[in-house]
């Protein structure tokens, strides 16, 4: 398995092997009988044949295109499995399928993909190595043949994988679902991770066991077994999620989520839009987004950010001038911005002896930085010691209004919230910052958005649609672009009131800071988000 595959020459074929531990999980999660045919697709070192033929399954076929590997097991084809011409059918195939996206597929790799009428029919360039390997095992499998394999779950909600997930859904339904979030299963890999059992079937069931684990530890065959068996245990969540169907994104969250986020969406559609089609030429619906409506920035990029703070020293009255407020992802809370940071900012143009006559308790100050600002990456320019390395979006942060602000990530795992956080004009981010400005057309208030952003429905949003690594959100320019956005109805009274109200709570709110104003604003906001 290959996630992203930095020295193609270390690894070209994506080779993560799995730890026998996880091979004996998923070999128990099969339903067989002794005499089943058996297909490893990518047999690695061969730790699957090895569990295998210790539990007594004699009827094992296996490829590796690898011919270092594996040598002790007989019965290996050391040929790709994307090219073999296989004739049976299969009641298990079973494994770790390599995964390489296409621009770090090998010249070789790329050409037997380009010729083969599998990946022709159903795939192209911006596809990965993996989806052939799953739509492929799901052709050679029987009637009621288990796949199993485990993958980084990326391929589940991506919009070039669609067509693999209307094949599966088309060819029969999951059984159960595992996922890993910050689980270290595979070395040097930290990616989200997935085991699947998938059964080929002209018959479908109802619901999906799904099993999600969250803690950053090596896995043990007692926590796999707990997972298993959905027993009590620590940072593991179990539930029944009904199965996936065609043209969606396949969120392994409950089915009142993903209820929610429907509604939530159906929302913020856009009014008389135009029927728009996707790749594969199905209807999908277009809404409204932040994008749409609010300028969004990262925040100024210092270099060495300790350097740059006054942290109290006495400074005369040109240095006074040359400061500007900031705001840390670390001082951020929802709503509110917990303290500002004063920090050094000369813009213009200076010579040293210039800057040191000019601001001396600053030069001072440097001094004992100076190596390391020096060091900093220089954007292909020469940047002295005292300035900023990357003034981005500069301009947008000198607007002369208030702004929003988020952490540019978020960790997850142990709260329910995001951190939106309105702050004063003249207030800037640093590069742990995003800012989020309302557009000049946009009437709804800047609390109406705040307000928004910080609703635990767009909170469930972003938990299942934004751009997640492990337990990390993340919030650059374009997820937050993507959030859905509900515009008021300007000429309903009804939905202007709802507005003007939650404009009226969050500032007090903002003032008081009373709990019991939020759950109003909640309130307030139901009839437009959840009816």
């Amino acid at each position: 398995m290959e996630v992203a595959v930095r020295n193609i020459s270390k690894n070209k074929f994506g080779q993560y092997f799995t730890p026998e531990v996880v091979a004996d999980f998923m070999i128990e999660l099969a339903d067989l009988k002794s005499n089943a045919t058996i297909l490893e697709p990518s047999c690695g070192e061969g730790v699957f044949l090895k569990l295998l033929h210790k539990k007594g399954f004699k009827n094992l076929t296996a490829f590796e295109i690898d011919e270092d590997l594996a040598q002790e097991y007989s019965g290996v084809r050391y040929e790709s499995f994307i090219s073999a011409k296989i004739e049976k059918k299969f009641d298990l195939i079973i494994g770790n399928p390599p995964y390489i996206r296409w621009k770090n597929l090998e010249s070789d790799l790329k050409k037997e993909l380009v010729n083969n009428a599998i990946w022709n029919k159903y795939f192209n360039s911006l596809c990965d190595y993996l989806y052939i390997f799953i739509l492929k095992s799901i052709e050679l499998l029987n009637e009621n043949g288990q796949l199993i394999f485990i993958c980084p779950e990326y391929w589940m909600n991506t919009t070039h994988s669609i067509s693999l997930r209307n094949y599966m859904v088309s060819n029969g339904y999951f059984e159960e679902i595992y996922h890993f979030n910050e689980t270290p299963i595979f070395e040097k890999v930290t990616v989200s991770i997935v085991i699947f059992k998938f059964v080929k079937s002209r018959s479908e069931a109802e619901k999906i066991k799904v099993a999600k684990f969250y803690a950053n530890q090596k896995l043990t065959i007692e926590t796999l077994n707990k997972l298993k068996l959905k027993e009590s245990c620590r940072d593991a969540e179990y539930l029944d999620v009904s199965q996936f169907k065609h043209n969606e994104r396949w969120l392994l969250h409950s089915d009142e989520v993903r209820r929610e986020l429907s509604i939530l969406e159906n929302n913020c559609l856009k009014k008389n839009q135009n029927e728009l089609s996707n790749l594969f030429n199905q209807q999908r619906l277009n809404f409204h987004t932040v994008g749409d409506f609010c300028d969004i920035g990262n925040g100024l990029v210092s270099g060495l950010d300790k350097a740059f703070q006054v942290n109290g020293h006495l400074l005369n009255e040109q240095e006074k001038r040359a400061t500007i407020d900031v705001v840390k992802a670390k001082d951020l809370k929802p709503f509110f911005a917990e303290s500002v940071t004063k920090y050094i900012f000369i813009k213009e143009g200076l010579e040293e002896p210039v800057f040191l006559k000019k601001y001396p308790n600053f030069y001072k100050h440097f001094q004992q930085y100076k190596n390391d600002l020096d060091n900093r990456f220089q954007y292909n320019r020469k940047i002295n010691y005292w300035e900023w390395v990357f003034l981005r979006n500069f301009n947008l942060f000198s607007k002369s209004e208030k702004r929003i602000f988020v952490p540019c990530k978020e960790r997850i795992s142990n709260k329910n919230y995001f951190r939106f956080a309105l702050v004063a004009e003249g207030v800037f981010p640093t590069q742990d910052v995003t800012a989020i400005f309302k557009k000049a057309d946009t009437k709804e208030s800047i609390e109406y958005i705040l307000a928004y952003l910080n609703n635990p429905i767009v909170f469930d949003w972003l938990r299942c649609n934004g751009i997640v690594k492990g337990n990390i959100v993340e919030f650059s320019e374009k997820p937050i672009s993507s959030i859905p956005y509900r515009v008021i109805d300007w000429a309903n009274p009804c939905e202007v009131e709802l507005h003007n109200s939650i404009t009226q709570k969050t500032k007090q709110f903002l003032s008081n800071k009373e709990e019991r104003e939020l759950v109003e604003i909640n309130k307030l906001f139901n009839p437009l988000l959840t009816s």
